[in-house]
């Protein structure tokens, strides 16, 4: 008997598929089975394509690419349509893909196989089909788009696994996963789920050329179905032993390939048979492609992470060894820009004279070449401070070396850009600038020098809570001009209070600008200083907890609800520092503090060529007396201090050095402000004319001062005033 009738008897045909000449080959028994005339014949492929449902059609298109990928049989059920577009019958179609090299080159395929009808089962009967289209195919649609949503939101290895792991497929769900990557020539276990811990130990290390289907899969890059135990046994019996304990009876391994390459295998395993029919492996095969993509996604992020939070930590320095008599506190919080590192930094640098330097700045700029340039700048100052040079000497030679280092990166860049043409990197590598601020502490006795080019003035909170902006000289920022000179401002730290210095990112965080940003920060240093107010209890890490306190107010939920006025909310990176000399009130140490309220204190100098800087000494006065009972009295004694400072400017060769200090209970208190300069000559009273423009500082004294007199010294004189707190009477309180 001929194998031609023994096809016909059973109703099986057979036909060729050749997609490169576009042509299909069919046997007497294949052209009934798709209505045409029962003779072998060759159709172009656009007349047998018309005989399939179209539904089906983009179905077997899935299923030949799936084959092809596998290196396996495509198997498909296949409506078949007549003129009128009704069903005529159903076949199943068992097809080879077999490669073919056009003479030009090209790889395409052939399929060579069988095409056989089926029987619609009876009603009554125990017949079982599978329909093409339906609930198990919407199911399936359902459930590919929900796993590729989830996979797509992983954003590490262990969520990634996570999410594999909860995954329900339909009508077969796998109670056993593994993840198995590629070290070297070796087998690694990235994560499993259904086993019991220490279960991968033999897996873990396995060599490649080990006769272990995951081992097979990542060297060939084609998947492996195990739909029985015999199967296993007779594949690889060397391993089988390793895989027998577990309890399952079929077994899924999937290669992970991302881009042509093979990152590693995906092991379903099943206790319940599967036959893995090829809408199963297509359901396999699209989520094992899911699954690399995402786990590719999540390597690269955490690869990221792990570069960032290492340059991170070895750019922001550990503050040291403790100091005796001070405490430090220091956070930085990069932009949330992604790279999480930025142009802002702060150091604390041991010197050779036994004192420290405390160093915040922020260079232009989030982006990478700022992190860059920061990291450069912070060894070069902390090299010029180790080598004993003074605070203004440090910030001229940072400025000069940053200008030099611009300078010679935008001469490469044009360069290059001469050989690219114009347009690139033009912004990346223009001139930044940065703005420093570096203070030297004496501990011993509290004494600060301090630099700054073009940072923000730090902030003292005084042993009550007031908090003071501590003006200080300054210059430009570093980078702008190469020789550039920068003031030195002394002041002294005195027991108790608390020194913050930040970049702006602190200040100007969700649409604050300076003055608003500044207020902000007030309101949370003088909450925190009522926390440890006469009589509490003072415990060490509180300037821990501020430090936190300060970033949370900016970056915290409840900043969202209290933006500023700008409606430009830039981020930027912060950057905190806080210096703490230990006393009463100060929060840092472990005593308790004093029963009585402590002076506020504040010095500040005014250079002859600085008179700009009355308008701050003016609010240094008014800062010093928030909550002085008196409003009027408060007026008075900023008028007073204006007047001594100019006299001093105007009529003297020398600067005026600004000594207020209030002391008492509330409500009780006494001001006393000295301006002290080094003139010899002592004020005397004057009649002044109605259009005189001077002379009449010493008649504001006589009314405005409770007390004030002059008190000669060896080199120069002191001119003071007092006033004494009161309430306002009721009868003028409106």
């Amino acid at each position: 008997m001929r194998t031609e009738d023994v096809l016909a008897a059973i109703a099986t045909g057979l036909w060729r598929w050749d997609n490169a000449s576009g042509t299909v080959t069919l046997d007497g028994e294949a052209a009934r089975l798709l209505g045409l005339p029962a003779e072998p014949v060759v159709l172009p492929e656009v007349a047998v394509r018309s005989r399939f449902h179209p539904v089906d059609w983009n179905e077997i298109n899935g299923i030949v690419n799936l084959a092809v990928a596998e290196g396996t049989l495509a198997e498909a059920r296949l409506r078949i349509m007549d003129e009128d577009g009704r069903v005529l019958r159903t076949v199943r179609s068992r097809s080879k893909p077999v490669e073919n090299r056009t003479p030009e080159g090209r790889v395409d395929y052939e399929l060579i196989g069988t095409i056989q009808e089926i029987a619609e089962p009876q009603p009554g009967t125990t017949a079982v089909h599978t329909p093409i289209t339906g609930d198990w195919r919407r199911s399936r649609e359902a459930f590919l788009l929900d796993a590729g949503r989830a996979l797509a939101e992983a954003r590490s290895t262990a969520e990634v696994l996570r999410v594999a792991a909860s995954l329900s497929m339909p009508g077969f769900s796998p109670d056993g996963l593994a993840v198995f990557g590629v070290a070297g020539d070796r087998l690694s276990v990235i994560g499993h789920h259904g086993h019991a811990p220490g279960d991968e130990a033999p897996f873990t290390g396995m060599l490649l050329d080990t006769a272990y289907p995951a081992a097979e899969v990542v060297r060939t890059g084609r998947a492996i179905y195990l739909p029985t135990p015999e199967d296993y046994e007779r594949r690889f019996p060397v391993t089988w032993p390793l895989a027998k304990p577990f309890g399952r009876v079929s077994w899924a391994f999937l290669p992970l390939i991302v881009a042509g390459r093979t990152l590693g295998a995906w092991m379903a395993a099943f206790r319940q048979p599967v036959t893995f029919s090829p809408d199963e492996r297509s359901v396999l095969t699209t989520v094992a492609r899911m699954l690399a993509q995402a786990l590719q996604r999540a390597g690269v992020a955490e690869s990221e992470r792990e570069l960032t939070t290492g340059l991170q930590r070895s750019m922001m320095p550990q503050l040291g060894p403790e100091i005796p008599g001070m405490t430090i506190a220091a956070r930085y919080v990069p932009t949330g820009g992604g790279l999480q590192v930025g142009g802002d930094w702060y150091d604390m640098i041991p010197l050779p004279s036994g004192r420290f330097a405390l160093v915040i700045g922020d260079v232009q700029g989030h982006d990478v070449r700022a992190a860059g340039l920061m990291g450069q700048l912070r060894i070069a100052v902390r090299a010029y401070a180790s080598e004993g040079h003074r605070p203004d000497a440090v910030l001229s030679r940072a400025s000069r070396f940053l200008a030099g280092l611009c300078s010679s990166q935008e001469e490469e860049a044009g360069a290059e850009a001469g050989e690219r043409g114009p347009g690139g990197e033009s912004d990346y590598l223009s001139p930044r600038f940065a703005t420093c601020l570096y203070v030297e502490c004496d501990p011993e006795t509290g004494t600060l020098e301090v630099a700054r080019a073009g940072h923000p003035d730090p902030a003292i909170r005084m042993t009550d809570g007031t908090v003071l902006m501590r003006p200080t000289a300054g210059g430009l920022p570093l980078g702008i001009v190469p020789d550039t000179d920068y003031p030195t401002t002394r002041f002294a730290l005195e027991p108790g209070e608390t020194m913050m210095l930040c970049t702006d990112g602190l200040i100007e965080t969700g649409g604050h600008d300076l003055d608003t940003g500044w207020a902000r920060l007030r309101a949370v240093l003088e909450a925190d200083a009522e926390t440890y107010g006469p009589g509490a209890d003072l415990t060490a890490g509180h300037l821990e907890r501020l430090a936190d306190l300060l970033v949370q107010a900016v970056h915290g939920p409840s900043s969202h609800h209290t933006t500023g006025p700008l409606a430009d909310r830039r981020e930027d990176d912060i950057a905190v520092v806080l210096l703490c000399r230990e006393g009463a009130g100060c929060g840092c140490g472990t005593g308790r503090t004093h029963p009585s309220r402590p002076a506020r204190r504040t010095v500040l100098t005014v250079a002859q060529a600085e008179p700009e800087r009355i308008t701050g000494a003016r609010r240094q006065i008014r800062e010093l007396l928030h909550d002085w009972a008196d409003p009027e009295q408060v007026d008075s004694a900023v008028l007073m201090v204006s007047e001594m400072v100019t006299n001093v400017l105007v009529h003297t060769d020398g600067d005026a050095l600004l000594v207020a200090e209030a002391a008492g209970e509330l409500g009780t208190r006494r001001l006393r402000v000295e301006v002290a300069d080094g003139s010899d000559e002592l004020p005397h009273k004057r009649h002044p004319g109605e259009m005189a423009s001077s002379g009449r500082g010493v008649l504001l004294m006589e009314m405005l001062a409770d007390t004030w007199g002059v008190d000669p010294r060896g080199a120069g004189k002191s001119i003071w005033f007092e006033l004494y707190e009161r309430s306002k009477p009721a009868d003028e309180a409106g």
